[in-house]
């Protein structure tokens, strides 16, 4: 899809532009040219290994049908009604039930769900959430989100580090510029990561609710799911997010707990928003005479996980269990 190349390129270059504009007010034109090639480097490894460092970076453990037998046959299932290959699997030790998908293509991408997520969440529900993962990665967002992930989380460390002093000196016998420079890119830098971020994360969300309610065949599953995650996220604190907001907007609902914080630099739609529009959904596909059941394998009651319960299965709970 082109257009999400573009979308990508046109981040990247914000995102660095960013990062030189605060060398610059730092350290002059030596900072921002060491600024520039930082960024050059850091964007070309990027590309490359920014999905695993996102995952590393969260504590994602892989798994597969041995260790977690009905996730991982859910995604499987669920990949090929969507016409994708086979992601790679990883569940993060969290409580707080979210998940997100990573990869600079669909043959290299992976889906991670956190252990509460596992836990709390029905069959159907999972497969809503899983299914809206897929879909990230079938319109080839996941690029884009993973760049921004790991470019914004390095301006936000710059700008955390910025706090105990210049990082590229320079400029001190200047009327202070690099001071005031340093102080400017510490409150102005992760502000405009943020609009950055938010700028392609809002209609992207819609999109992968619409695509992931038809992957699964049910835009109640997600809508369900949508209502649990977002009731969880604000009361059980995510702490490897909360350590980087950056790439909070990698995740299906807003990990940060953040209390008050103003719905203007929310990387995601508004969750009751999501969810009208999933239900209407649901109707227009109920008017159309579209069977909602979902027909995918062995559904279950409706119970939380470990859904081997609800289905009768021997299977293993796997290692969130």
């Amino acid at each position: 899809m082109p257009m999400n190349y573009a979308k990508t390129a046109m981040l990247i270059a914000a995102l660095t532009a960013i990062f030189v504009a605060m060398g610059a007010a730092v350290g002059g034109q030596q900072g921002m040219v060491i600024a520039f090639l930082v960024a050059l480097a850091m964007n070309a490894f990027s590309l490359w290994n920014s999905d695993k460092m996102v995952l590393r970076m969260f504590g994602a453990q892989e798994v597969d049908e041995r260790t977690a037998p009905e996730y991982y046959a859910l995604v499987r299932d669920l990949a090929q009604r969507a016409e994708l290959p086979m992601p790679r699997v990883y569940v993060m030790n969290n409580p707080q039930p979210n998940a997100f998908a990573t990869g600079r293509s669909p043959s290299h991408s992976a889906v991670a769900a956190t252990s509460g997520l596992l836990e709390m969440l029905s069959r159907e529900e999972a497969a809503g959430v899983i299914a809206h993962e897929l879909a990230h990665i079938k319109n080839r967002d996941t690029l884009t989100m993973t760049v921004a992930a790991t470019i914004g989380g390095a301006i936000s460390m710059l700008a955390q580090y910025l706090q105990f002093g210049m990082l590229f000196g320079g400029n001190r016998d200047r009327s202070g510029i690099g001071t005031i420079g340093a102080i400017l890119a510490m409150l102005v830098a992760p502000l405009a990561a943020m609009l950055v971020q938010m700028a392609i994360s809002r209609s992207r969300e819609y999109g992968a609710d619409r695509m992931g309610a038809l992957i699964c065949s049910n835009p109640l599953w997600l809508s369900s799911a949508l209502v649990k995650i977002d009731r969880a996220a604000r009361r059980i604190p995510n702490e490897e997010a909360e350590a980087v907001p950056a790439a909070a907007h990698m995740f299906i609902v807003n990990p940060l707990t953040g209390k008050g914080m103003d719905s203007l630099f929310s990387t995601h739609p508004n969750t009751e928003n999501r969810i009208a529009a999933l239900e209407a959904l649901a109707e227009e596909m109920t008017r159309s005479g579209i069977d909602l059941g979902g027909g995918l394998r062995a559904p279950s009651s409706g119970a939380p996980g470990p859904w081997s319960q609800s289905s009768g299965s021997a299977a293993p709970r796997g290692p969130w269990g």
